[in-house]
C-alpha cells in the first residue's frame, strides 16, 4: 500500500531548486546546455520505479547515466550522420547534439540496484526501492 501525499511534487520542486541555488552559490557551475530534450516516462511499481526516454538515433555508448545525492542525471548525445548532405533536404526536423535531463528520486530509491537498458531507441532505467521497515505495534504493559 503506497500513502498518497498531494504535495510532495511540489516539495520535490522546491528541494531542486534549493539545491541549484546552492550551488550557484558555492561558486561551482552546476548548469548544462543541451541542444534537445528527449522524452520521458516515469512509471512506480511496488517494488521500483522505472524511467523510459526516447533516444531515437543514440548510440547507447554515447549516453551517460550517473546517481548522486538522489539525483539521477541523463546526458548524452545523438550525432549527425556524416554521410548526409544536407543540400538537398526540402525539411529538417530531426535535432541533433547533446542532451541533458535530471530527476529528483525518492529516498526509498535503492541507488546500488539501478540498471538501465536501451532497445529500439528507448531507454529503460529500473529504479529498485530500498526494503522500508514495516509499522510496528508496541503493547503497553501497566503495573498493578
Amino acid at each position: 500500500m503506497t500513502r498518497y501525499e498531494p504535495w510532495s511534487l511540489l516539495n520535490q520542486l522546491q528541494r531542486e531548486l534549493e539545491r541549484s541555488f546552492e550551488g550557484s552559490r558555492a561558486g561551482t557551475d552546476t548548469a548544462a546546455t543541451a541542444e534537445w530534450t528527449p522524452a520521458v516516462d516515469i512509471k512506480e511499481e511496488t517494488g521500483r520505479y522505472i524511467l523510459w526516454a526516447d533516444l531515437p538515433g543514440v548510440n547507447p555508448e554515447n549516453i551517460e547515466i550517473m546517481m548522486e545525492n538522489g539525483i539521477l542525471t541523463l546526458k548524452g548525445e545523438r550525432q549527425t550522420e556524416a554521410t548526409v548532405r544536407r543540400e538537398g533536404l526540402k525539411r529538417v526536423e530531426r535535432v541533433y547534439g547533446s542532451f541533458y535531463r535530471r530527476f529528483s528520486l525518492p529516498d526509498t530509491a535503492d541507488a546500488e540496484g539501478i540498471t538501465a537498458r536501451c532497445k529500439n531507441g528507448v531507454l529503460e532505467i529500473s529504479i529498485p526501492k530500498k526494503a522500508v521497515g514495516q509499522p510496528r505495534k508496541i503493547t503497553v504493559v501497566g503495573e498493578g
